[in-house]
């Protein structure tokens, strides 16, 4: 097979690249992607948690209401007993202080009733911040649902372009195998980006530098691939006919 020119080799590269950066683009999408969806899902779980820390305090204040209603029912019977045992009290001293006793347990009792009332506005309040959150988690919920549906299809879509690009770009099998070789290490540390023009104003179209005439000059004679002093970038001249 006849040896190509150094200028025929620079042409598929520049076909080459034209794949291979619509692939590393494709790459960056899938790899961008998720992060939204987790980002949601992140938002979702946030919720949900919120959520079941608002269930487990609405639980505390109706349990700590029961011991109250436990508490309120003991010092009832209290007052209930000694009032019965103020019939079989013999002496005035043993009557006031047995009376004494029992306005204390109604003063206890006065106090844990309006424990008892406060309680059950604390639940009301815990109650209607669950109704709110419950419809934040569920839009949250769907929102995330929504997004990764549309992300899953936009993911298949793309997997199914690369896959198209890198059988077209099996078909470049006729470069140079050690031009290939030092292609592919520029395109994984470059940034998916191997060969570039020189830009407008005589600059590297990749790392931006100054190319000088005589790089130029080199570039045109088509002798050997030249590349940029600074980012080691192949270069070319887009009017030379690529």
């Amino acid at each position: 097979m006849p040896e190509i020119s150094v200028k025929d080799q620079l042409k598929k590269l520049i076909d080459l690249q034209k794949i291979d950066g619509e692939i590393y683009e494709l790459k960056q999408v899938l790899e961008e992607k998720p992060k939204i969806v987790e980002e949601l899902k992140n938002e979702f779980e946030a919720g949900k948690a919120q959520l079941h820390e608002l269930e487990e305090k609405l639980k505390l204040v109706q349990l700590a209401r029961k011991e109250k209603e436990l508490d309120l029912q003991a010092k009832e019977d209290q007052i209930t007993k000694y009032n019965t045992q103020l019939n079989e009290i013999k002496t005035n001293k043993e009557y006031t202080a047995k009376v004494k006793e029992i306005e204390g347990l109604k003063a206890d009792k006065s106090l844990i009733e309006e424990k008892i009332l406060v309680s059950y506005d604390e639940a009301e309040a815990v109650n209607a911040e669950i109704e709110k959150e419950k419809t934040v988690v569920s839009e949250e919920e769907k929102k995330f649902q929504n997004k990764k549906q549309e992300v899953d299809a936009e993911v298949k879509t793309v997997e199914a372009r690369i896959k198209e690009l890198e059988g077209q770009r099996a078909s470049f099998t006729d470069i140079d195998p050690n031009i290939k070789a030092r292609y592919e290490r520029l395109l994984q540390h470059k940034n998916g980006l191997a060969i570039v023009p020189v830009a407008a104003g005589n600059s590297c179209g990749g790392c931006h530098m100054n190319v000088t005439h005589q790089t130029i000059n080199q570039i045109k004679m088509n002798e050997e691939l030249i590349v940029c002093e600074m980012c080691q970038r192949i270069l070319y001249v887009e009017d030379e006919g690529y």
